[in-house]
């Protein structure tokens, strides 16, 4: 009879203590405890203050979209073994990076708000195809009155999020700050307990 941890879905990612060093369980600590607190302190600030939030990370996306700019440009001027062709194209891509960098750089708190109604858009529309995919395939399913449930929800979430995507955006945001916060408490609580009572090596 084979034991809980080898049924276990996890299996493959279980530490086998005999196996684990004291360095070893360090280590594990420190990166648990490290991307706890990162996490935490990401929740905190977008819970809180997810205005401020959001303008950081358009910067952020300014600034990979001004480095993806010049590398195409970059790619196009400089690279001999592609088509003439491919090379303008890269430019012209380069350039519209380029373009929408000074964009968001020139005013970070409008180039948030359309970045948040985009993602809101998106997610709404998204939602009402999953939703359609589910009821289509309710037929099939062997639970098939929460796949009717999950369909229909699904739909009119994505509806409601596409007459207000900006809300629905923020909400989603805040969202995802409080379940940041929950996984930084989380990985700080197995930070300290990780290890313990396990058989070690030194």
């Amino acid at each position: 009879m084979s034991s809980p941890q080898s049924n276990s879905m996890f299996a493959a990612f279980a530490f086998d203590s005999s196996e684990l060093t004291k360095s070893a369980v360090n280590s594990i600590r420190v990166a648990l405890g490290v991307t706890g607190v990162i996490a935490l302190i990401i929740g905190v600030f977008i819970t809180f203050w997810p205005k401020n939030s959001a303008v950081v990370l358009t910067v952020m996306l300014a600034i990979y979209f001004l480095i993806a700019g010049l590398a195409y440009v970059g790619l196009g001027l400089f690279s001999r073994g592609i088509t003439g062709g491919a090379r303008a194209l890269d430019i012209i891509l380069g350039i519209l990076f380029v373009i929408g960098a000074i964009l968001m750089f020139s005013n970070p708190t409008e180039s948030a708000v359309v970045i948040g109604i985009f993602l809101g858009v998106m997610i709404g529309i998204l939602w009402i195809i999953e939703g359609a995919v589910a009821l289509a395939q309710s037929g099939n399913s062997s639970s098939r009155g929460w796949s009717i449930f999950f369909g229909i929800l699904s739909i009119i979430a994505g509806i409601v999020l596409l007459f207000s995507p900006f809300w629905g955006a923020v909400v989603l945001f805040w969202v995802a700050g409080i379940a940041l916060i929950v996984l930084g408490i989380v990985q700080i609580v197995r930070a300290f307990t990780f290890g313990r009572g396990m058989q070690v090596s030194a």
